[in-house]
């Protein structure tokens, strides 16, 4: 039976739940703004490799917002060594020792392998288009709703969900 009670009930766990909404927002707007340059700009023709050498180098320098901490050399960052046939910890030291990101690029093509013309399309390609219609969906998915950005129906891909979360993707 609904009685007053139970709407009561109702409209306080109604503005608890955009309180909250609110709240993640409002954290989200507070984080200290960091220059990580959008995973869609290329070095050496490479999708995703500048950001990770931007989050390296913060990171050293004590700079890198700790919502990023745990991801350092995972995800993304793991996609891309393993694309170039790198150790990560050996990166790090590599990019702490300095050098445009052209130099360390042309070092992990040393060190590692130096991908053909179509590797680095097949790379582009699937880094662009991750988590449409694949495994990552769901996250990208999850992540959307925890940004309070659900309503985006133009977020579709990781690409695209950072580069809004970090406000280069203005609402259409």
């Amino acid at each position: 039976m609904w009685d007053i009670f139970t709407e009561a009930r109702y409209v306080q766990c109604k503005l608890l739940g955009a309180l909250e909404r609110c709240e993640r927002r409002l954290k989200l707007h507070c984080v200290p703004q960091v220059s990580l340059r959008s995973p869609s700009e290329k070095v050496g023709g490479l999708f995703y490799f500048g950001r990770m050498l931007d989050k390296i180098r913060l990171h050293a320098r004590r700079e890198l917002p700790s919502d990023y901490h745990a991801n350092l050399g995972k995800g993304f960052d793991e996609k891309c060594v393993k694309f170039l046939r790198v150790d990560y910890n050996q990166l790090v030291e590599r990019v702490k020792k300095g050098g445009t990101d052209e130099e360390i690029l042309e070092w992990c093509f040393t060190a590692g392998r130096r991908p053909s013309e179509d590797d680095i399309y097949v790379w582009n390609e699937f880094m662009r288009k991750r988590g449409w219609n694949d495994e990552v969906s769901e996250i990208v998915n999850r992540r959307k709703a925890e940004a309070g950005m659900v309503d985006r129906s133009d977020i579709q891909t990781s690409f695209q969900f950072i580069d809004a979360d970090e406000g280069r993707l203005p609402k259409p």
